[in-house]
C-alpha cells in the first residue's frame, strides 16, 4: 500500500481580481524504499505541493492520504510531530544549540518510541549523516552549511518516520557536497526503506533518483518522467 497519496488535490493563489491555480486535481502516490525528486519551472507549484503534502499548508480541495487516512483526521500537529520529517533548503536549525540538542529537542517531542538513552541514539543518527561526536556538540554556527544541513536530515529522522520532505536540500550548497547529501537520502531510501520526496531544479540531481516527478506548468499536473 502506498505511504503516502494524494486525492484530487486543488490549490490556488491570488492573482489581481482572479486566483491563480496552482495545483489541478493532483492524484500521485508515493512508496517507502524510495527516493523521489518533484522538478517544474521556478513558479509552478512545487514548494506548495511539499507544503501541502508536509502540513504547512491546507488545500482547497482534495485531501492527502497517509498509510491511507487523511491527515486532516490524524491532525496535522500530529502528523507532522510523528509521521513525517522535513529537511529545509535553509536548515531551520536552534542556532544557539549545538548538533546534539538540535535532534534531541526534536526526539523528545515525538510521540514515537525512543530508546531509553536518547542521547546515544541520536549520536548514532548523527554519526550515520556523517558528524562524528565531536562535530555534534559544536555550537551550529561553527559548522559548515553543507554539515548544518547533514544535522538537519539528522533531525528529520530522528524520530523514526517512514516519510522524508526535503525542500531544495542542496539549494544552498557546492557540488561536492551536494552529491554527499543525494547519497544520504538515497542510503535513506534503499538502505532504511524510507520514503524521500525532495523538491530539485537540478536535472542532474533528479537523474540520481528512482522516480522523477515533473510538474507541467500548461496543465499544473505532475508527469511521470523516470
Amino acid at each position: 500500500m502506498n505511504i503516502l497519496e494524494t486525492k484530487n488535490l486543488y490549490f490556488t493563489y491570488p492573482d489581481g481580481d482572479q486566483r491563480k491555480i496552482i495545483l489541478n486535481e493532483v492524484n500521485v502516490s508515493f512508496d517507502k524504499g524510495k527516493f523521489y525528486t518533484i522538478l517544474g519551472a521556478s513558479g509552478s507549484g512545487k514548494t506548495t505541493f511539499l507544503s501541502l503534502i508536509a502540513a504547512l499548508d491546507k488545500p482547497e480541495r482534495g485531501e492527502i492520504l497517509f498509510n491511507g487516512e487523511a491527515i486532516e483526521k490524524i491532525g496535522y500537529e500530529k502528523y507532522r510531530r510523528d509521521d513525517i520529517g522535513i529537511v529545509f533548503q535553509s536548515y531551520n536549525l536552534i542556532p544557539y544549540m549545538n548538533s546534539l540538542e538540535n535532534v534531541m529537542v526534536a526526539m523528545s517531542i515525538t510521540d514515537n518510541e525512543m530508546e531509553k538513552d536518547m542521547k546515544a541514539q541520536a549520536l548514532r543518527i548523527l554519526e550515520s549523516v556523517g558528524i562524528d561526536e565531536n562535530k555534534a556538540k559544536r555550537r551550529i554556527n561553527r559548522l559548515s552549511g553543507g554539515e548544518q544541513q547533514r544535522v538537519a536530515i539528522a533531525r528529520a529522522i530522528s524520530t523514526n518516520v517512514d516519510v522524508i520532505i526535503a525542500d531544495e536540500p542542496t539549494g544552498n550548497l557546492d557540488g561536492k557536497t551536494s552529491e554527499m547529501i543525494i547519497d544520504i537520502f538515497k542510503k535513506l531510501a534503499h538502505e532504511q526503506n524510507k520514503c524521500v520526496i525532495m523538491v530539485t531544479h537540478s536535472e542532474k540531481i533528479a537523474a540520481e533518483s528512482d522516480v522523477v516527478l515533473k510538474l507541467n506548468t500548461d496543465t499544473q499536473n505532475f508527469e511521470v518522467t523516470s
